[in-house]
């Protein structure tokens, strides 16, 4: 029984991933789709005065607009990033770590798909922004990356391991322990 538990563990958390990515994902694009249909660049909606409003822009750059001579080094780097969190998130035996993964891989695929969505060339599209904090305006892609971030230094602060090392990896690995050579 403990084998097929073992073995059904690291599936429990790629599916967590996976849930988590496509929720966060489709919030997403429709949070900025709702933004392109209502919202206008020439007005800002007061949400929380002085705080928080809803205003357009369309953000070819990285975060606060740099880059944007460059979008297409960010668009490929975000690919390459969006590989290497998927394949994280697939590998790992931890659900914080597969949840933090997840938020930070869709909000690095979240932005990918607007630079690719509205490219005129290669990978030169811009990012739907629309959450604008008065400093900076932003999306839910970036909420997201900031959460994930903040998730990410806590785990890694708190030694919560990546990978469980214990017996049931063993297991899973089909190695043998002591013991169950000792009962055979």
């Amino acid at each position: 029984m403990a084998e097929l538990n073992s073995a059904r563990r690291p599936r429990v958390h790629v599916a967590v991933f996976v849930c988590v990515a496509l929720v966060t994902l489709v919030i997403d694009r429709v949070t900025k789709l709702m933004a392109l249909e209502s919202l206008s660049t020439d007005s800002s909606i007061p949400v929380v005065p002085g705080l928080l409003s809803l205003r357009l822009l369309h953000n070819p750059g990285a975060s606060l607009g740099m880059g944007s001579s460059a979008t297409w080094v960010i668009s490929l780097f975000a690919m390459i990033v969006g590989v290497g969190l998927l394949v994280a998130g697939v590998i790992t035996t931890s659900t914080p770590w597969a949840l933090a993964l997840s938020l930070a891989f869709s909000g690095a695929v979240g932005n990918l798909i607007d630079r690719v969505i509205y490219a005129d060339g290669f990978l030169d599209g811009s990012v739907v922004d629309f959450l604008d904090y008065g400093w900076s305006v932003g999306n839910v892609a970036d909420i997201w990356l900031v959460v994930a971030g903040v998730a990410l230094v806590a785990l890694i602060l708190r030694s919560v391991p990546f990978r469980d090392t214990g017996r049931e990896d063993d297991h899973a690995a089909g190695r043998r322990t002591t013991n169950e050579h000792e009962e055979r």
